[in-house]
């Protein structure tokens, strides 16, 4: 059994990585956009409160998000262990998080960080371009489309999310290092963080990656 949070900046290819590993490990990934979307779909007493504060535009609040964390985690295909992709993004949801663990009788074996020098981050995300129709994903560089800015399914003129502009991801990557970045040292601290060359092939990336899981 592994319980796993990934962390890494915006762009450094965390969510692909632990996606990676759900398939490898056969145990869930969950993401804090997932639990909302799923506790909301299922109209559960707490997806109706999510819901009413993504409605007005608002942020969800860290008790409410925790509170279906929690009960996330306590579902029957967590037992055999689980990845938490964005969350805990600061050190109060962890230390929230250690409470929940508590509550539950379980606790994070790993804290894997992938880790991407910002001159490499900001090309890869300003460089994603998606179809507006289908949502195949396309890169200017890395994963070109057949005709310039073009599906390749749809024909359709491929669009850039809002906040993958420059400026845009400047302003993410300040957030990360102000409210996330410290959680490296809140791990470091507990012993159960592991640093992971995020540069590179995909398949070494992952390679690296199930090397510190399998040690």
């Amino acid at each position: 059994m592994a319980n796993i949070v990934f962390l890494g900046a915006p762009g450094s290819g965390k969510g692909s990585q632990a996606a990676r590993v759900k398939k490898n490990l056969d145990i869930p990934q969950i993401s804090t956009g997932d639990m909302l979307r799923a506790a909301i779909k299922n109209n559960t007493d707490l997806g109706k409160k999510a819901a009413g504060y993504m409605e007005a535009g608002e942020l969800v609040p860290d008790e409410l998000v925790s509170a279906i964390v929690k009960d996330r985690l306590s579902k029957s295909d967590c037992d055999s262990g689980f990845i938490l992709d964005g969350y805990p993004r600061t050190i109060p949801q962890a230390q929230v998080l250690e409470q929940i663990l508590k509550e539950i009788v379980r606790e994070i074996d790993y804290v894997v960080e992938i880790k991407v020098p910002e001159d490499i981050i900001l090309p890869r995300i300003t460089g994603r371009r998606s179809c507006p129709k289908c949502k195949r994903p396309y890169h200017v560089k890395f994963l070109k489309p057949k005709n310039e800015n073009i599906c390749d399914d749809c024909g359709v003129e491929l669009a850039q999310r809002n906040d993958d502009t420059p400026k845009s991801v400047k302003v993410r990557l300040d957030s990360y290092h102000k409210m996330t970045k410290p959680l490296s040292l809140f791990y470091s601290e507990k012993g159960i963080l592991h640093g992971v060359d995020g540069v590179g092939d995909m398949d070494e990336i992952t390679q690296r990656i199930m090397q510190i899981l399998k040690s």
